[in-house]
């Protein structure tokens, strides 16, 4: 069920997209890859490291939302906050810091990089480039490709992912 593991790994149907997105990502020919240290991103990231012959570096910055140690129920937490907004009450500094935190990394990569990262990390990264305030500015579909760009540190979106409708239940 969702939100219901901290970690979870890929699916079958999930480690088919990973292949299936592995070789769109292929033929951009970017050998710069940063990863989640979450499972199902490293594990995303596996058939691209394979083919480029290079492990992505691990950045914890760009792991999903941190559920606040406070929170025993973390589906409910996550779907509350999904449907808010980064000016919310909820929304502790600790949360606003991780999103400045994927800001920052982004702007400073410094090269195309591939980054495999989380539904809410792609959504801040989303709304950094966008100036939008919600949390979930879009729903992008799994092993979906959105892209940015970082010129002079300013951060801008180029092309949203494939969306899909989450399930929550």
């Amino acid at each position: 069920m969702w939100g219901s593991h901290p970690d979870p790994s890929l699916s079958d149907l999930g480690l088919s997209q990973a292949e299936t997105v592995a070789r769109r990502l292929d033929a951009l020919g970017i050998d710069h890859l940063i990863s989640s240290p979450l499972k199902r991103c490293r594990e995303t990231a596996r058939p691209l490291e394979k083919a480029v012959r290079r492990e992505s570096s691990i950045h914890h910055e760009i792991a999903e939302i941190p559920v606040p140690n406070d929170i025993d129920d973390h589906r409910t937490w996550l779907m509350t906050v999904m449907n808010g907004s980064w000016a919310d009450a909820q929304i502790t500094a600790d949360l606003r810091l991780w999103r400045a935190a994927i800001g920052h990394t982004l702007t400073n990569l410094g090269q195309d990089t591939i980054i495999f990262s989380h539904f809410v990390a792609i959504n801040a990264a989303v709304g950094l480039a966008t100036g939008r305030t919600e949390l979930t500015v879009f729903q992008p579909g799994h092993a979906s490709v959105t892209v940015l760009d970082a010129n002079e540190g300013i951060l801008s979106l180029i092309e949203l992912g494939d969306e899909s409708p989450i399930s929550m239940a």
